[in-house]
């Protein structure tokens, strides 16, 4: 007869959903491990943290950049609006007596298909008692999953957003004259309001966001551009000196991607990078949460709602052929770029 086990998928669901929130408002990840400072001699069997590798603390800021918009079907078509029916001009005159004219809101079809990701962890019975002292085995599990499913969709929503494919030519690309790396002469204001000016040609909307990699954030820090502004900040702490450029940038959200994954094949050594490059920058008209599919924007993730009703799901299950209980996370999505000229991506490394 199998030993019972107590089924605490309601409770831990909750925890990881409340978790997913803190991401999706721009909250870090949170950093999990294992504290062996009060062993003497640490022990395998006792305290060895199974993590080899845990996100730190990793910025993840891709649905902010392409917001979560919920929808019952996981394959179809909506309608958005498009740029040419939000600058069009009508006649406005009314004679006495008469009608007023009238106009229709231009919209397009917007194909989409959300697919499903997952990553899936076990824990065995015996490694549930050898943790129960360390730390809640079920969480770390729960917690390790989730961790990996959003990083892999970090890395979609950067590589559909950092991309020259989609983003080419003068109205939607630009090349700065001088790198954003070359510390004493670099001019990232003036490029970024350079990129903001193209947008709004294209689109009439200003852009209220900038995106950049953790990496690019660091170095705009050492120009001296940057450094003659920031010095101005009467609280220099890092909340305040990134209020400080969002506002030099003239956008609402500076949104800094800190993610880090494994670039190396499988069976290699170690190779961390970026997720968000650091030979780019972008700047985008993007969508609040829960604003309407109509808002004008860069794009969006549709969320198949039928089959995953938040972004991760978390699903617990018992496998009895190896004495475990199985840790599921998995989403229904599809990060979408509705219209590029929402956006300008910018090469600060000419």
């Amino acid at each position: 007869m199998e030993p019972k086990t107590i089924n605490r998928t309601k409770d831990l669901g909750a925890r990881v959903q409340e978790y997913v929130r803190h991401l999706a408002r721009g909250g870090r990840m949170v950093k999990f491990g294992v504290q062996q400072a009060t062993y003497a001699v640490p022990r395998a069997d006792l305290g060895t943290p199974f993590m080899e590798y845990e996100l730190d603390e990793a910025e993840l800021v891709g649905l902010q950049a392409l917001a979560l918009f919920p929808t019952q079907k996981k394959a179809a078509t909506a309608s958005v609006v498009t740029r040419e029916g939000l600058l069009r001009v009508g006649d406005t005159k009314r004679a006495p007596g008469g009608a007023y004219n009238r106009d229709d809101i231009l919209t397009e079809d917007m194909a989409y298909a959300c697919e499903e990701n997952g990553q899936e962890q076990k824990l065995d019975d015996g490694d549930r008692a050898m943790y129960a002292s360390d730390f809640d085995a079920e969480e770390i599990m729960s917690m390790t999953a989730l961790n990996r499913l959003l990083l892999a969709q970090e890395i979609r929503i950067a590589a559909l957003l950092f991309n020259t494919g989609t983003w080419s030519g003068a109205p939607l690309t630009t090349t700065v004259s001088t790198a954003w790396g070359t510390v004493a002469s670099a001019t990232p204001v003036e490029d970024v309001l350079a990129a903001k000016a193209k947008v709004r040609a294209l689109t009439g909307l200003e852009p209220n966001a900038l995106i950049l990699s953790r990496t690019v954030y660091n170095n705009l820090l050492r120009t001296a551009a940057i450094r003659a502004e920031i010095k101005y900040v009467a609280v220099p702490t890092a909340e305040n000196i990134r209020s400080a450029l969002a506002a030099l940038f003239d956008v609402r959200r500076l949104l800094v991607g800190g993610a880090v994954y494994n670039a190396a094949i499988e069976g290699q050594p170690f190779s961390g990078s970026d997720v968000w490059g650091s030979g780019y920058a972008m700047v985008a008209r993007i969508a609040e949460a829960a604003a309407p599919l109509q808002v004008p924007c860069v794009g969006r993730t549709l969320l198949w709602t039928q089959d995953s009703p938040e972004n991760v799901v978390v699903e617990q299950y018992r496998e009895n052929q190896t004495r475990s209980d199985i840790f599921r996370v998995r989403q229904h999505t599809n990060e979408k770029v509705i219209d590029p000229s929402f956006a300008h991506l910018i090469d600060i490394t000419p």
